[in-house]
């Protein structure tokens, strides 16, 4: 089993920044992919940002020059900066990791981008 546990979300005002961050503990041999998805209400999750082993990473188009995926493999942890933040933005903000032929998610953290 795998523990993912989120932090950094919050209340920001439009163009502010963020960063949110997630850690991966447990039975973890290596991991394929870590990752941010967001799930506003009324609407669907949606992939933010990915990153992964071999194919590096990828972006929302709307995230894209403003949002930067990274990872610290020897901590198990993925970072998400988010700058220049608009209230479309807000949503609550899933972590994922995949690993040994499994999908994890995390708890979600709320992110609030409002004047």
């Amino acid at each position: 089993q795998v523990q993912l546990v989120e932090s950094g979300g919050g209340l920001v005002q439009p163009g502010g920044s963020l960063r949110l961050s997630c850690a991966a503990s447990g039975s973890i041999f290596s991991i394929y992919a870590m990752g941010w998805y967001r799930q506003a209400p009324g609407k669907q999750r949606e992939l933010v940002a990915r990153v992964t082993t071999d194919t590096g990473t990828n972006y929302a188009g709307s995230v894209k020059g403003r949002f930067t995926i990274s990872r610290d493999n020897a901590k198990n942890t993925v970072y998400l900066q988010m700058t220049s933040l608009k209230p479309a933005d807000t949503a609550v903000y899933y972590c994922n990791v995949f690993t040994a032929g499994t999908y994890y998610w995390g708890q979600g953290t709320q992110v609030t981008v409002s004047s």
